[in-house]
């Protein structure tokens, strides 16, 4: 491991992408190196530390998954039965899913779920639990195509509550952080530590801070702080001699499942991890809190563990640029590359136009002024799509004019497109009735 360069890397690309504060943190053959940058807080002289908890959003679920997979090994949760015979209040859930949805299939984005409700009302996590479900529009049956969707893991949060009877806080303390010594900090609601670092808004040289709006009906789907340390030994903890996870459940949890296909996400998705690379050896998550951007990602051969967090949403840009540089540096871990439709032919797309749904989320797809299509969110342009075989897709940002994100058209078989996959998440191509 190159750390003088990887150093001079790390602080180019802090001042590139205007990032207030940063941690990254290796873990390989047997030594642990650290790098912090800057301060918790823009206009602040308090500096970023090892130890200082940033919030790490969706990372989180690979906690959730943890928990829920010791409970697997134990016994008192199992994998591939209906979720609905071991928490009965989900019976709430759409005919199309009630008797069908699993643990596997929340834990890997695969039951066909919407991403978020539309708002939350409850005041207990369980009555929030039972609305979103009652809510729900199902996307697909069960097992068939992956969405990324956090009302699953509200699920996967709530069949860890109600088989141990614990808080869902509780309940990954006592399961996964403490057996690890880590430490995982709380940040929902108006209760957040004073130590806690801040996110920022920053485009361009514009950096401002934002609070975190996460409700705690939420956290299991983002409701966890943690320093870039932290996160490495939540990695090394989960990986080969886990003092959390049987052999079994490790190896279910890494392994990529058929048909989760996470299109300009990763290449490969397992019970709470990401797959990365063409041999999938790479597992990991991605995690955004309100302007925070946080990395984690394991060698499940090597046992290499490498962890960034940042308080800017520009964090994610500068993962993009330091991740292919790290292999090069001598840090064996893989990511997913989204310029691998570069050299490939622009193919014709007609029958992608259209309007598609996932929830209230709505999506429109138009043609663009130059021959390509032209992608808007609620109404707002989001992307100029460049369409390559397979259904797949570049988007260029319409903000930021870079071009490091793709999708892809989802198909029946007989080549109708049904859906469409954005950041992980399908949206469900939708049919208008004239008459």
């Amino acid at each position: 491991m190159d750390k003088s360069l990887l150093a001079v890397h790390l602080q180019e690309l802090v001042t590139v992408h205007t990032v207030p504060g940063a941690q990254f943190a290796a873990h390989h053959e047997g030594e642990t190196w650290t790098w912090i940058h800057g301060v918790t807080r823009a206009g602040s002289d308090t500096p970023m530390t090892a130890e200082a908890p940033v919030p790490v959003g969706s990372i989180t679920k690979t906690v959730t998954a943890a928990a829920a997979m010791v409970l697997v090994a134990d016994g008192d949760l199992e994998l591939d039965s209906p979720l609905t015979e071991q928490v009965p209040e989900l019976r709430v859930l759409p005919t199309r899913l009630r008797d069908r949805l699993t643990l596997r299939h929340v834990l890997s984005h695969t039951g066909g779920l919407p991403c978020d409700s539309a708002d939350v009302r409850a005041t207990s996590a369980r009555r929030h639990v039972t609305d979103c479900c009652r809510q729900a529009e199902p996307l697909s049956d069960p097992g068939r195509v992956f969405s990324y969707s956090n009302i699953g893991y509200l699920l996967a949060g709530h069949a860890v509550t109600t088989v141990t009877g614990m808080t869902w806080s509780e309940a990954v303390r006592t399961l996964v952080l403490d057996p690890i010594d880590v430490p995982g900090g709380l940040v929902v609601g108006e209760h957040v530590p004073d130590d806690m670092v801040s996110g920022h808004s920053a485009h361009h040289d514009r950096v401002r801070p934002v609070i975190q709006s996460l409700s705690p009906l939420e956290a299991p789907i983002g409701g966890l702080a943690a320093s870039a340390l932290d996160l490495v030994a939540l990695g090394r903890g989960l990986l080969a001699g886990s003092r959390v996870l049987d052999p079994g459940a490790r190896r279910e949890m890494c392994a990529a499942v058929p048909r989760a296909v996470p299109s300009g996400l990763a290449d490969g998705w397992g019970l709470g991890l990401a797959c990365y690379g063409p041999d999938l050896v790479t597992v990991g998550h991605d995690g955004n809190g309100d302007g925070t951007s946080c990395h984690l990602r394991m060698n499940t051969e090597t046992g290499t563990v490498v962890a960034l967090t940042t308080n800017a949403s520009s964090g994610f840009a500068l993962w993009r640029d330091l991740a292919p540089r790290l292999p090069e540096l001598g840090i064996p871990v893989g990511d997913y590359d989204p310029m691998a439709l570069s050299g490939l032919p622009v193919v014709p797309a007609d029958d992608c136009v259209g309007e598609y749904a996932n929830g209230d989320v709505e999506y429109t797809v138009v043609h663009g002024d130059r021959g390509g299509l032209r992608l808007t969110v609620d109404g707002e342009p989001f992307a100029d799509l460049t369409p390559y075989p397979d259904n797949r897709f570049a988007m260029r940002d319409c903000d930021t004019g870079r071009t490091d994100q793709t999708g892809r058209f989802v198909c029946d078989p007989d080549g109708r497109v049904t859906g469409l996959q954005v950041g992980g998440r399908l949206a469900s191509k939708q049919v208008r009735l004239v008459g």
